[in-house]
C-alpha cells in the first residue's frame, strides 16, 4: 500500500478509534462507581477517597472543556473561569447548608450572630431553585461582563487581564464575613442532599455517575458545535476576526454565546464538585486555579476537545502525587510544565500524538 492510501486509511480510522477509546473510558468510570458499592471486605471495592478524587478530576475536566470552547475555538484566553466554577459551587452549597440546618440558620451565621437570612438566600432550601442559581449566577455574570467587553472590542491580553481581575475581585468579596457566604471558611459539614446521606456509598456513586454524564454531554455538545457552521465561524473568528467582519459577520454575538455557555458548564461542574468534595470556599476563585485550567488546556491541546480532558487528568493526577510527596515544589513544577508546553508542545499532547501517527 502506498503512502497516500495509508494516510487516508488512518484518517478514516481515527474518529472510530477515538469513539471506541471514549466508550471504553466511560465504561471504566461506570465500573468504578459500581465497584464503590461493594462491601469493604471485597478486594475489588473502590474506596470513597478514590471515587472522590476521580470525581473531582472529572469536574475539573469539564472546566477544561469549557475553557477550550472559548480559548481553543474562539481565541479568548480566560484567566477567570475559576469564578464561574465557584459560583456554581456556592449555589449548590447554599442548598446543602439549608438542608443541613433544617428550619434554622446555617451554623456559620449562628456563630456570627446573624438573626435572619439575607434576601439572596431566599428559596435556596428548594433544590430546583438552587439548580436555577447554579446556571443563572455564572451565566448572568458572564452575560453582563461579556456584553460590555465584546461591545468594547476588548481582546487578547487585555481580555485575559480583565477576567483575572474579575475572579480576584470575586475572591476578595467572598472572603468577607458580612457577605453571608461563610468568609474564608466557606461552606462545609454537609449532611444530606435531597434527603439522602451525602457520605453514603450510594449517594457518592450517583453523584459520580452524574459527573460522568455531564462530562459526556458537554463533550457531545462541544463536538456538535465544533462540527457546525457556528464552530467554523468561531474558528475563523480566532484566526482572522477582521476578515470575518469584512464578510458581514458580527463576532460579538458568537463570542457572547460561547462565553456564556462556557460559564454555565463551569457552574454545573462546580455544583457537582461541592457535594463530592464536601467543601467550597473562596480559594476556588483564586487566580492560580484559573491559570492552572489554562495549563490543562495547553498541555492537552487546545481546540481539540479531547486534549483538555487529557490535560486535566494528567495535571491533577500529578498534583495529587506532588502535594503529598513534595508539596513545596508543586508550583515550581507547574510553572516549568507550562514553559515546556509553550516551547516544545505548542499543540499539546494531542498534537504530538497526531504528529507521531502521521510519521
Amino acid at each position: 500500500m502506498n503512502q497516500p492510501l495509508m494516510v487516508t486509511a488512518a484518517q478514516k480510522a481515527g474518529p472510530k478509534a477515538t469513539i471506541a477509546i471514549g466508550a471504553l473510558v466511560v465504561l471504566v468510570l461506570v465500573a468504578l462507581a459500581l465497584m464503590s458499592l461493594l462491601p469493604e471486605s471485597n478486594s475489588l471495592q473502590v474506596s470513597a477517597y478514590t471515587l472522590t478524587l476521580v470525581g473531582k478530576i472529572l469536574c475539573y475536566a469539564i472546566v477544561a472543556l469549557a475553557l477550550d470552547l472559548v480559548w481553543g475555538y474562539a481565541g479568548l484566553l480566560s484567566l477567570g473561569h475559576g469564578l464561574f466554577f465557584a459560583l456554581g459551587g456556592y449555589a449548590m452549597g447554599m442548598y446543602l447548608m439549608r438542608e443541613s440546618a433544617g428550619d434554622g440558620l446555617p451554623a456559620f451565621m449562628t456563630f456570627l450572630s446573624w438573626t435572619e437570612l439575607p434576601w439572596y438566600w431566599a428559596g435556596t432550601q428548594h433544590f430546583l431553585w438552587a439548580m436555577c442559581l447554579v446556571v443563572l449566577a455564572p451565566g448572568l455574570l458572564a452575560l453582563v461582563f461579556g456584553f460590555f467587553a465584546f461591545r468594547s472590542r476588548i481582546k487578547g491580553v487585555y481580555f485575559s487581564i480583565m477576567t483575572q481581575a474579575l475572579t480576584f475581585a470575586g475572591m476578595l468579596l467572598f472572603f468577607r464575613n458580612e457577605t453571608g457566604f461563610g468568609g474564608n471558611n466557606g461552606f462545609t459539614n454537609f449532611r444530606s442532599i435531597l434527603g439522602f446521606n451525602i457520605t453514603s456509598q450510594g449517594t457518592r456513586a450517583v453523584l459520580f455517575l452524574l459527573t460522568v454524564a455531564l462530562l459526556v454531554g458537554s463533550l457531545l455538545l462541544g463536538w456538535r458545535l465544533a462540527q457546525s457552521k457556528f464552530g467554523r465561524v468561531l474558528t475563523a473568528l480566532r484566526d482572522a476576526e477582521n476578515r470575518l467582519m469584512f464578510c458581514g459577520y458580527d463576532p460579538r454575538g458568537f463570542k457572547l454565546f460561547i462565553w456564556v455557555l462556557s460559564a454555565v458548564l463551569c457552574g454545573l461542574a462546580g455544583a457537582l464538585y461541592v457535594p463530592q468534595v464536601g467543601i467550597i470556599n473562596p480559594s476556588e476563585m483564586s487566580p492560580t486555579n484559573s491559570i492552572e485550567a489554562a495549563v490543562w488546556v495547553a498541555l492537552g491541546g487546545r481546540g481539540t476537545l479531547i486534549g483538555p480532558l487529557l490535560g486535566a487528568g494528567l495535571v491533577n493526577g500529578m498534583k495529587s502525587w506532588f502535594t503529598v510527596a513534595f508539596p513545596e515544589y508543586w508550583l515550581f513544577f507547574l510553572g516549568a510544565l507550562f514553559i515546556i508546553v509553550t516551547l516544545y508542545l505548542p499543540k499539546g499532547v494531542i498534537g504530538l500524538i497526531k504528529k507521531r501517527g502521521e510519521q
